[in-house]
C-alpha cells in the first residue's frame, strides 16, 4: 500500500493531508479518475458485451475482425495462444 501511494502522490495524484495518514485527490488525480471512469463506462463495457447477442451487428462484427487480427499476428510472430 505504501509502495502505490508513493507513486501516486509523486505523480501528483493524489497528496497528503500533513500531519495524518490520509490522502485527498488532486485536480489532476480527479481528471483522471473521471477520465478512466468514462472510459471503463463508455468503451470498455461496450466492447466486452459486444460478442453478446444484444449488442449491435456492426460492434459484433468490428470485434471479430480484431479477433483475427491478433490471432494472426500472433501465429504469424509463432507465438503460442496459451495464456
Amino acid at each position: 500500500m505504501t509502495y502505490d501511494l508513493r507513486r501516486l502522490r509523486l505523480k501528483g495524484l493524489i497528496a497528503r493531508v500533513p500531519h495524518t495518514n490520509t490522502y485527498t485527490l488532486t485536480t489532476d488525480g480527479l481528471k483522471a479518475a473521471v477520465f478512466y471512469t468514462k472510459l471503463d463506462h463508455r468503451l470498455l463495457h461496450p466492447l466486452l458485451a459486444a460478442d453478446q447477442p444484444p449488442a449491435p451487428p456492426p460492434l459484433r462484427t468490428a470485434l471479430a475482425t480484431i479477433d483475427h487480427a491478433v490471432t494472426d499476428y500472433i501465429s504469424r510472430a509463432r507465438l503460442s495462444l496459451a495464456a
